[in-house]
């Protein structure tokens, strides 16, 4: 987990060296961390050892006090208290930003921090008062950096709209294509990268049944099935030891279901989950032979079109849906299971160049701003050069390129 940064007491932000160079975590970031509980909730202890139960995270506060007002933790055995939580990228910044003496303070009874402090460091509160203190880097399902680049693809995406600036209109067509192909390799090594750390925190097995179910559970649902999925291995889902009724209610007060539609629905997404895994209780050992085996497919620079007829894309992806996921799940859902999960873990687990194969696989769901972006450009037109994952996620990786510049 990375955690070499620099930030001055009292600071908002972090400046954390990353795979490709520095990179920005603000405070905002755990904030959102926190509220969705992006992190292994069973295992939070405080620093002085006390267990942790999360009831609820309490109502994130935009205005001035304490960032979450009314949650519902519990300590060791104790019984559930309600109060304010405050968070920080560090233990001193209690201190820095003037809490100890500022009334408004007062009713934090929790006290939330990314870096581990230093040992015997204590908050204290009005009186002496010492606040228990949780550090959740040792806690998250993420690197840092992955968390960082995860949020700014969701900041991107929530833009109304987004200008494709007129130097990309400029180039020609060989010089935008190349491009692109430079932007989705950078995206395929970072993706390989975070692969690795899942793989090597969790094993092979484990890595993919996490994956899945983040994937399925779209943006918004993302941390109730990863904490799912840490709390029932695959071997539970594959036995029926639990149901998906049961685990959608094991969550009930984890899931983000405003706007969902129904075939998007977390319940309907645990459901096809627990019948492809009791059809399939091993795809994750599936997966190697049946896309492990394409290191030898052409490279970016041939035409997407050509390379699905030559190399059976069509017919690869029918036997995917079918011998992996039981025919469950299909469309776009099942594309952005392969290229945003499979794929990359196989490249980390095999060791094997798997980014010819993943560059011309079926876009998948992508950002409105990066289909229109495409469209504009005139770079994906149909059938004679249909979309593909790997232009799609160089497009998006030039935007998000673009937006840290600004």
């Amino acid at each position: 987990m990375t955690s070499a940064g620099f930030a001055t007491a009292g600071s908002l932000l972090a400046e954390i060296q990353g795979l490709y160079g520095a990179f920005s975590f603000p405070e905002k970031l755990l904030q959102k961390i926190w509220a969705r509980g992006d992190f292994n909730r069973a295992a939070a202890r405080t620093s002085a050892g006390q267990t942790l139960r999360i009831s609820h995270p309490g109502k994130w506060n935009l205005l001035g006090g304490p960032d979450f007002q009314d949650a519902r933790l519990r300590f060791d055995d104790g019984p559930e208290i309600t109060g304010d939580v405050e968070l920080h990228l560090r233990a001193e910044d209690w201190e820095a930003h003037g809490h100890v003496a500022d009334p408004a303070y007062d009713g934090v009874m929790l006290h939330v921090v990314l870096f581990p402090p230093e040992p015997g460091h204590v908050t204290q509160g009005a009186g002496g008062r010492e606040i228990p203190l949780l550090a959740l880097l040792p806690l998250l399902h993420h690197d840092l950096e992955e968390f960082a680049a995860d949020d700014a693809v969701e900041m991107l995406a929530n833009r109304a709209a987004a200008r494709i600036p007129d130097e990309l209109g400029r180039l020609p067509p060989d010089g935008l294509q190349s491009l692109l192909a430079r932007q989705a390799e950078a995206r395929w090594r970072q993706k390989v990268h975070f692969a690795r750390l899942r793989v090597q925190r969790l094993g092979w097995e484990n890595a993919c049944h996490h994956t899945a179910l983040e994937i399925l559970g779209y943006r918004f649902n993302r941390a109730p099935m990863l904490r799912l999925a840490g709390l029932w291995p695959l071997s539970a889902w594959s036995t029926g030891e639990i149901t998906a009724d049961a685990a959608f209610v094991a969550e009930a007060d984890g899931w983000s279901l405003q706007g969902v539609r129904p075939a998007n629905h977390p319940r309907t997404r645990l459901r096809q989950y627990a019948e492809w895994a009791r059809a399939r209780p091993d795809w994750p050992d599936r997966l190697v032979p049946l896309l492990a085996n394409a290191s030898s497919e052409p490279g970016p620079e041939s035409g997407t079109r050509e390379v699905r007829r030559l190399f059976g894309f069509t017919n690869r992806r029918r036997e995917v849906v079918e011998a992996i996921c039981a025919g469950v799940v299909g469309g776009t859902r099942l594309d952005n299971l392969v290229c945003d999960g499979w794929l990359p873990l196989l490249s980390a687990w095999t060791g094997r160049e798997l980014q010819p194969l993943w560059f011309h696989w079926f876009a998948g769901d992508v950002p409105p701003v990066v289909t229109s972006g495409l469209r504009q450009l005139g770079v994906c037109n149909g059938r004679a050069q249909p979309a593909c994952h790997g232009i799609s996620q160089g497009l998006l990786g030039w935007l998000l390129e673009r937006e840290a510049a600004r």
